[in-house]
């Protein structure tokens, strides 16, 4: 056998596709050819993909994050529109008591759903005032960045504590 029509055995590493090109000759096969191969991902590409996978996969158990993030960049949003934006939100504030209120005199509770009823309605009314004070304020104005952070922290908790495994 010729060394054209032979296959030569070359080792090659796992998931490494390999192109053979005959070879050229004459005038003919100098025409240039292009081989592209598709490009390792770089390590900042694998760690926020890695991290990426991460939040998706617990999304669910992470929605009071994001829900406090979501509420953080309204806020600063809301403070570069207008200031007097948190005038609009100052009155939903009671809405949480109202809650509880209704909630007490349809299903009346006791002892620990009762304490978990005003808990709720407490960091809800907090959170809302936050916000009124944020979009009035800034986000960043004075102890406010320090309270978004305190309500997340309870509010995570308080969500890994009630939301059910699986």
């Amino acid at each position: 056998m010729t060394s054209r029509t032979r296959t030569r055995s070359v080792k090659t590493a796992a998931g490494v596709h390999t192109v053979r090109i005959p070879r050229q000759r004459g005038r003919r096969g100098a025409d240039p050819f292009v081989i592209v191969v598709p490009e390792r991902p770089s390590l900042t590409r694998e760690a926020l993909g890695f991290v990426g996978r991460g939040l998706w996969h617990f999304r669910r158990a992470l929605a009071p994050t994001g829900l406090s993030v979501l509420a953080f960049l309204v806020a600063g949003l809301l403070h570069a529109i207008t200031w007097w934006s948190s005038l609009v939100i100052t009155p939903v504030a009671t809405m949480p008591v109202v809650w509880l209120l209704v909630m007490q005199r349809r299903r009346p509770a006791r002892s620990t759903a009762l304490a978990w009823r005003i808990g709720l309605a407490t960091l809800a009314t907090l959170a809302v005032v936050w916000l009124a004070l944020a979009a009035g304020f800034g986000p960043l104005a004075g102890p406010l960045a320090l309270l978004w952070l305190l309500i997340l922290i309870a509010a995570q908790t308080a969500w890994l504590i009630i939301r059910p495994s699986r």
